[in-house]
Order: structure tokens, then C-alpha cells, then sequence
């Protein structure tokens, strides 16, 4: 069975790989065999990475990527092709989470969610999934969020860009999986609650009575801990998932069967 999960031969490129949730599952890929390329804007982020990855025995590449802009997308894609021949898997991990309603955001605050959220998985995914069909394989993880599908009326989670932009994901992912199923490629989504990671650590991590209320609301009784979310994108990335396609995994300790 731990063949399954084997990705040894694999190449996989992960977005916003510089810290947190992108960085864990970068060194996952790593632990189970397969080569990574990382893509942030925080190049040297991005080598503390890589040298974690180095250590494991397998190869990576760390390039300055912002998946914002079309060029840097093409042109980061083109240097892994170059350096490994072949993408695997991709895994959309780059996000933003903007605070803010309707009534108070700005039209760049909105945008800026959506940009990173939406368009930054069009671009990488415009530019990975022609080899992908050519080799007649891929996998594609999307990471959306559990606020694709709930919501919260507590101030400091009031984020209806977020709300917004994520369900967009659900919606992307499903299109792509109907539409690349027949070459081979599996597309999936993943909804992780509350984990502590860079963006988190210095806004809801700091405030206790937030963190109380979570816990209390949340089945699990806390949120999610580091390295919890890279069984589920594991699982999406290899041959385990090979009949799964344009699902919604949501990882977030039962929060939304509340």
C-alpha cells in the first residue's frame, strides 16, 4: 500500500512555498520522493527551503515567482521544465486572506484576493497543464479554504473577499477536472480551517479570546497543527487518488459540519 503514495520520478511545483502550508507540503513531496521546484516571491525563503529539501536526498529549485503576473509565471515554468524535463503535480498553494466586508474594503484590497486566489491558478495552470496533456499524466491540487463553504460573523473573520475568491477555486477546479480528465490529469481541492502559519501567526494566533472561541466551536477543540494538512495533499498528488476528480477535501478538525 505505501507504494501508493511512492512519488519517486515525480516533479512537483508548489506556489507560495516560501513558509507555512506551501513549505510543509514542499518537504512532503520531498520525504516521499519527488523533486520540487518552489515558487515564491521571497527568494530567500525559498532557499532555507530548498536546503531542507537538499538534505532529504532529493533535488529543488527555488525561483522567484509572482503568480500575479502572467510573465513571471511563464518564465519560472520554463526554468523547471528546463531543469527537471517534466511537471508532475502542481500544488496552487499561493493565497492571500484580506480583511474586510463589502461595505469597507477597497476595490485594490478585492482585487488583490482575487488576483493571487483565482488568476494566479489560471496562469500556472495555463502554462503546466499542455505538458501535462502531452504526457498523457498530472495531478493538480488547488488549495481553497473552508471559508469556500462557511462563513463567520466574528469581526476579525470577516473576509468576504476571501469568502468569494475561494469559492471561485471550487468552481475553477471542477471546470479543469471535466475538462482534463480524458488527458490523464486528476484536479482536486483542498480546504484547510485555521493552521498556524506565517500569515495567521501575527493576526488570529495573537489574540487568545479569538483562539478560546475557535476551540470551543471547533469539534477537534483547536486548530490545525503543522504538517496536518500534507496527508490529504499527499493523497490528492498520488497514484492513491487516481479515480478522484474536481472533489473538495475540506481539512479543518469537523468545523464545518457544525
Amino acid at each position: 500500500m505505501t507504494g501508493l503514495f511512492d512519488l519517486t520520478g515525480k516533479t512537483a511545483v508548489v506556489t507560495g512555498a516560501s513558509s507555512g502550508l506551501g513549505a510543509d507540503a514542499a518537504l512532503a513531496y520531498a520525504q516521499s520522493g519527488a523533486d520540487v521546484a518552489l515558487l515564491a516571491r521571497r527568494v530567500d525563503k525559498l532557499n532555507q527551503v530548498k536546503e531542507e529539501i537538499e538534505k532529504t536526498g532529493r533535488r529543488a529549485v527555488a525561483l522567484a515567482c509572482d503568480v500575479t503576473e502572467e510573465g513571471s509565471v511563464k518564465g519560472a515554468v520554463e526554468e523547471v521544465l528546463k531543469e527537471f524535463g517534466h511537471i508532475d503535480i502542481l500544488l496552487n498553494n499561493a493565497g492571500v486572506a484580506v480583511r474586510g466586508g463589502v461595505d469597507s474594503m477597497s476595490e485594490e484590497d478585492w482585487d488583490r484576493s482575487f488576483n493571487t486566489n483565482v488568476k494566479g491558478i489560471f496562469f500556472m495552470s495555463k502554462y503546466i497543464v499542455p505538458q501535462m496533456k502531452e504526457r498523457g499524466y498530472g495531478k493538480i491540487v488547488n488549495i481553497a479554504s473552508v471559508n469556500a463553504v462557511i462563513a463567520d460573523k466574528n469581526d476579525m473573520f470577516i473576509r468576504h473577499s476571501y469568502n468569494a475568491s475561494k469559492s471561485a477555486v471550487l468552481g475553477l477546479t471542477k471546470g479543469m477536472a471535466c475538462s482534463y480528465a480524458r488527458y490523464g490529469i486528476t484536479v482536486n481541492a483542498v480546504g484547510p480551517a485555521l493552521f498556524e502559519t506565517e500569515m495567521t501567526a501575527g493576526t488570529l494566533f495573537k489574540s487568545e479570546q479569538f483562539l478560546q472561541g475557535y476551540s470551543a466551536m471547533n469539534p477537534a477543540g483547536r486548530p490545525g497543527k503543522k504538517g496536518e494538512l500534507n496527508g490529504t495533499v499527499l493523497y490528492l498528488s498520488s497514484d492513491a487518488s487516481s479515480y478522484v476528480q474536481g472533489q473538495f477535501i475540506v481539512v479543518d478538525g469537523g468545523g464545518a459540519i457544525v
